[in-house]
């Protein structure tokens, strides 16, 4: 069963008498705006998205709810940025940060809205709003409230579930100070049912520098935040969410799911939402921090990928496994020739669990449109690319046996576009092919059993009638036979004298979208 149909299931197992009532089931995610947002992040965003979209597909009321969240405040300058600039701003509310660059109204909307375009991009259609709205509308007023007059109960599940000890004085809220304008660096000292009393120290947290301002003011409407699991909670209950999982690091014994769930049952009044992790999506073997500039970013992966086949990467595997993808390598490649072969399977009619994924690798809106057309392998569009003399629009109606239609050449182009992409940003450069003008200073090393090889291939390609790959195929097997030189001896002599390298693609295939003429000179070693 695809996995997302299991986590489907059981949401409606657990909320059939509201879907029997006709409300809506309430999906949400959320994502802090604190830098360009790593692609590990679309995880998360798949989870939730792809969830909502199987209900949706079943009949079932559904509203997908996203956070930008731009009222936490900023703990870590990504090094993109210039540090100097943004120290100042440690420990202050994300949507207080002047942006970095000109036309967002903010530090958070500028990395926000970048994401939530992606989101768009990929079909992960959400209704949006900002934990700013939260705060500042006065619907957070409630559960602040109950925070600070529970702080007992808050602190006893600290203590019993993640271990973490608070001080008998301790308040689970920061101010916003009034002074300053730095979350962080505030330390709530009293709350007398209306106002709370808080100081603005560079005592309370080591890498924001607090003011020293007293200060007493109201904790509603937008003028302080509660820190994070309590701020999780909070939203379950404020929202009325359903369904809301997190990453795997939420997840662990004593971790903030846990300790999240029982402050909403128990500080709350509410029944915390089912969910479940989803693991880690690691880029070369490497979890991706965006705090730390290193991430490659979810924007960057939605211009790599189309967006049926980002989406695809994303679905494949199971949420709950761990996905490893390195563009450098073949893994691109490899997922189109997935893509490929999953349609083939829809295509012919099959109904299972690979149809299914074929199904929601396809953006909603234009599921209906996705017509059955020829598919050209992404390997070898990837070398066409690289052949300027060629018409790759004949090559590939020659690998389809016949013309093509104008799917069929929307579906080159689009493929063309992202191979170009990929082999001029992201690809090895044992996938870069360019046939060299002239023969190559390498070929002076071949030996003298190599060159003779060639020079017999190159007569029996003048003798050969029929110039296309199977016969080039044959007639290169019988000269290799012939040599008595190893496999790699012989082909490797064959891609130095026309890609100045030792490995390359199929050589029968590759010789014969060359001219004749051209191959059989360049095997005689003439320029």
């Amino acid at each position: 069963m695809f996995w997302a149909d299991k986590i489907a299931d059981e949401v409606i197992r657990r909320y059939q008498s509201k879907i029997d009532a006709g409300e809506p089931i309430i999906v949400r995610d959320e994502k802090t705006a604190s830098g360009k947002v790593h692609v590990g992040s679309l995880r998360s965003a798949s989870l939730h998205a792809v969830v909502a979209d199987v209900l949706a597909s079943r009949g079932v009321p559904v509203k997908f709810l996203f956070e930008i969240n731009d009222f936490d405040p900023m703990d870590g300058i990504p090094g993109y940025l210039d540090e100097a600039a943004y120290t100042q701003y440690m420990g202050t509310p994300l949507y207080k940060i002047p942006s970095p660059e000109a036309g967002a109204a903010n530090f958070a909307e500028l990395y926000g809205q970048e994401y939530v375009s992606v989101l768009d991009k990929i079909g992960f259609h959400a209704e949006i709003y900002r934990a700013s709205e939260l705060y500042l509308s006065g619907k957070m007023n409630e559960v602040i409230r109950k925070a600070l007059e529970r702080r007992d109960v808050v602190r006893k599940i600290y203590k019993e579930i993640s271990g973490s000890e608070r001080a008998e004085d301790w308040f689970p809220l920061n101010v916003v100070c009034e002074k300053c304008g730095k979350l962080s660096s505030t330390r709530v000292t009293d709350f007398d049912g209306e106002t709370v009393g808080y100081e603005c120290s560079s005592d309370t947290i080591s890498w924001a520098e607090g003011c020293g301002h007293t200060g007493r003011v109201s904790p509603f409407d937008g003028n302080a935040k509660l820190p994070w699991k309590l701020d999780w909670a909070a939203k379950f209950a404020v929202i009325g969410v359903d369904f809301e999982g997190g990453g795997k690091d939420h997840y662990s014994k004593g971790g903030s799911r846990q300790v999240a769930e029982a402050i909403a049952r128990e500080v709350f009044d509410y029944e915390p939402p089912y969910g479940v992790f989803n693991e880690f999506f690691l880029v070369g073997g490497k979890k991706m921090s965006s705090s730390k500039g290193n991430a490659a970013t979810a924007y960057e992966m939605s211009e790599l990928l189309p967006p049926h086949i980002l989406r695809l990467l994303l679905l494949k595997t199971p949420i709950n496994r761990q996905i490893d993808f390195d563009p450098s390598g073949d893994a691109i490649p490899v997922l189109f020739d997935t893509y490929d072969r999953l349609a083939a399977k829809a295509w012919s009619g099959a109904d299972d669990d690979d149809t299914q994924l074929f199904t929601f690798a396809h953006l909603p809106e234009l599921r209906e449109q996705n017509v059955e057309r020829f598919l050209p392998r992404f390997s070898q569009v990837a070398f066409f690319v690289q052949m300027p003399h060629m018409n790759i629009a004949e090559e590939v109606a020659t690998l389809k046996e016949s013309s093509l239609t104008e799917d069929d050449e929307r579906e080159l182009t689009m493929r063309s576009e992202y191979a170009r992409t990929w082999l001029q940003g992201y690809a090895d450069e044992q996938f870069i092919f360019t046939l060299q003008e002239t023969v190559p200073e390498r070929a002076a090393d071949l030996t003298a059993e190599q060159k003779t090889a060639l020079g017999v291939l190159a007569d029996k390609i003048t003798a050969t009638e029929t110039y296309d790959g199977p016969e080039l195929h044959k007639l290169i097997h019988e000269v290799k036979e012939e040599s008595g030189l190893t496999p790699k001896e012989f082909f490797s002599a064959i891609y130095i004298v026309f890609l100045g390298k030792e490995s390359g693609p199929k050589v029968g295939w590759f010789l014969s979208i060359l001219e004749k003429e051209f191959v059989i000179k360049r095997l005689l070693l003439q320029g």
